[in-house]
């Protein structure tokens, strides 16, 4: 069986001495993924507009089927 790491091992970054990323550079990493999602993700509506309204239909049933 090979070796396994350990789970509180330090990470990579954290051996090498290198300064973990802050919480403003994180939100703001997160903040550019989830642009970049929505874009793509508008950018596939336009090119497959079929599959699109399929999409919302599902997802309006989905709402309306959905007991708080």
């Amino acid at each position: 069986m090979p070796d396994l790491p350990k789970r509180d091992a330090p990470e990579p970054t954290e051996l090498s001495g290198a300064p973990r990323e802050t919480e403003a550079e994180r939100r703001r990493r997160r903040d550019r993924f989830l642009r970049e999602l929505a874009e793509a993700r508008e950018l596939r509506d336009r090119v497959q507009p079929r599959r699109a309204r399929t999409a919302r239909l599902r997802h309006a049933m989905r709402m309306r089927t959905f007991r708080w």
